[in-house]
């Protein structure tokens, strides 16, 4: 059955209005009519399974006939990313949420790519968050990660409350099986750096913020790469690849 996300406040009745790219998706692209069902999901857990009762270019309407909330197994993980050049940023979003990660910073270093105005930044920020949308429905996550705005490495750095720390950088060989905890952490922010990585004096901040610094072993990976490859080991380790998947609650 297809999946889209819509605004919580739309499933908060019994019947939803449907707008913006979960209509043209339907109306356009699927060309489905009335009578059709169809999953909408708020991207906090909550699954309502809904029958089209008119649908057309313009406009949509449905009735939930069902509705129950989901919970993700994930381990809570962050990713705070420094921006790498070009398109790789949106790789790193879409594989990122397929792979479990609940949420995104942006960040910027000394080897970023350049600062942008609002209006580019505001315009990037909309098609990074339709990009994890996206990924979350296709991936048939029941949440969708939370998107942060860019932030300078310091701010980001001074905004992290997560229990596990770690920074990826060359300059440090301790492995990164050696300092996983037996038990699964509470919660992990992981900092991986963009193309050049990380200086010695941004690294030396992070530490100083609670940052433990890894590496991955003889390889040195691309900055768009690395984040995936530690997602998928916490992800093994602790969350649930692997597992049987979300559990289902109902709720009406």
């Amino acid at each position: 059955m297809h999946r889209f996300f819509v605004p919580p406040a739309d499933l908060a009745g019994a019947t939803v209005t449907l707008r913006g790219e979960p209509l043209h998706h339907l109306a356009v692209v699927l060309r489905l009519g009335a009578g059709a069902e169809v999953l909408l999901l708020d991207g906090q857990g909550q699954v309502c399974r809904c029958r089209i009762e008119r649908l057309d270019r313009r406009t949509a309407e449905a009735t939930v006939l069902e509705r129950w909330v989901e919970r993700e197994g994930v381990l809570p993980l962050r990713l705070l990313q420094g921006v790498p050049k070009g398109e790789r940023m949106e790789l790193v979003l879409q594989k990122g949420t397929e792979l479990g990660i609940g949420s995104f910073t942006p960040v910027l270093t000394s080897r970023s790519i350049g600062r942008i105005d609002a209006a580019r930044e505001e315009k990037r920020q909309l098609r990074w968050q339709r990009i994890i949308s996206e990924a979350a429905r296709q991936s048939r996550r029941p949440l969708l990660p939370r998107l942060d705005p860019s932030l300078p490495l310091a701010d980001a750095l001074a905004a992290t409350s997560e229990t596990l720390r770690l920074i990826l950088w060359e300059g440090e060989s301790r492995p990164l099986a050696a300092v996983l905890p037996a038990p699964a952490p509470a919660s992990v922010a992981l900092l991986v750096g963009p193309e050049g990585g990380f200086s010695p004096e941004e690294a030396a901040l992070a530490q100083d913020h609670g940052f433990v610094a890894v590496g991955l072993g003889p390889r040195i990976l691309r900055s768009e790469t690395a984040g995936f490859a530690v997602a998928a080991i916490l992800g093994h380790r602790y969350g649930d690849l692997g597992s049987a998947g979300a559990d289902k609650e109902k709720t009406g």
